[in-house]
């Protein structure tokens, strides 16, 4: 699917994190307006724009999970899945704005029903965490363990699907927190697991070409991209909530996305974190914007190049 048409899904939650201190609630569901008004819908100049508003934030802890407002994160998850469903058949490409990182289990649900996906799961965290272990219950630091079909079947097993994503069939990108007791879950499953400085040696675009020969070898349906932005460098990107030293630029991310989104197989790339609350003034976003849209103009003129062709 290497249209030069796009699609714009947004869904501005944050029922995967807990409220810092300062916060009546986090700020990451003011992301898709908060892109628009700095002219991100503009330049992509999306075929639809489709949104779905959340359930009201709360800070319940479901007990039977473990997780933070589960049930509501289930109830907008279903919601999203039907949408993302029904795209997946146009000869669009899909660009989802969260939002918080909990958005990807919708959009894994929809996958999963849709065919056999791969992901490339592109963050500055692992997000491979389980509720015992957590310390926020936040859905957003489990969101990959969850589609994973690690965690309370409710939200491991919506529509009998566990799990969403086989773990060999995913590669985890970019981590920089090397804790050992952080790291010890994903490595001890079958998820390819690069961090940021095991990324840096393998080579980026190196690491993603290896993704692709993954997915053509296991001749998969296609794949899906999740981009956390907490794994771009601290200096370029800390409007998130979890900050960490050190991280991608923005050379490194396009040397890392480009073979990706030039790829067939790429469905939809989602874009997760970024906390307008923590840019007031927009400088951190408007970089964002113009490097990401630069990057992903990369499939507009591989798709001309390719219509001169033919």
């Amino acid at each position: 699917m290497n249209s030069n048409q796009i699609n714009i899904l947004e869904f501005p939650t944050n029922l995967g994190l807990k409220k810092t201190d300062f916060d009546i609630e986090p700020g990451v569901k003011k992301l898709p307006d908060w892109l628009h008004k700095h002219g991100f819908h503009k330049k992509i100049n999306p075929v639809h724009i489709v949104r779905i508003e959340p359930p009201e934030y709360t800070m319940d802890l479901d007990v039977e999970s473990g997780v933070r407002n589960a049930d509501k994160i289930i109830e907008y998850a279903i919601q999203q899945s039907k949408v993302l469903f029904n795209r997946l058949d146009e000869n669009t490409f899909q660009l989802i704005v969260g939002g918080d990182c909990s958005i990807l289990i919708g959009n894994a649900i929809a996958l999963k029903q849709k065919g056999n996906y791969g992901l490339f799961f592109l963050d500055g965290h692992t997000d491979f965490m389980f509720p015992e272990l957590s310390q926020t219950g936040g859905a957003a630091g489990m969101d990959l363990a969850i589609v994973t079909g690690y965690g309370h079947d409710k939200l491991t097993n919506i529509y009998n699907q566990k799990p969403y994503f086989e773990e060999k069939n995913v590669f985890c990108v970019g981590n920089r927190e090397y804790d050992p007791t952080y790291v010890r879950p994903i490595l001890e499953s079958d998820i390819q697991y690069f961090d940021l400085q095991k990324s840096r040696s393998n080579g980026l675009a190196k690491t993603a070409n290896q993704f692709l020969e993954l997915i053509q070898e296991s001749n998969l349906d296609g794949f899906f991209i999740h981009l956390d932005v907490d794994v771009l460098n601290d200096k370029i990107m800390p409007a998130v909530d979890s900050r960490k030293v050190d991280g991608l630029s923005y050379k490194e991310l396009k040397e890392l996305l480009t073979p990706l989104l030039l790829s067939k197989k790429a469905v939809g790339i989602e874009i997760t974190i970024l906390d307008p609350n923590l840019d007031p003034d927009g400088k951190y976003t408007i970089e964002f914007i113009n490097n990401f849209v630069e990057i992903l103009e990369c499939r507009h003129k591989q798709e001309s190049k390719s219509q001169i062709t033919h």
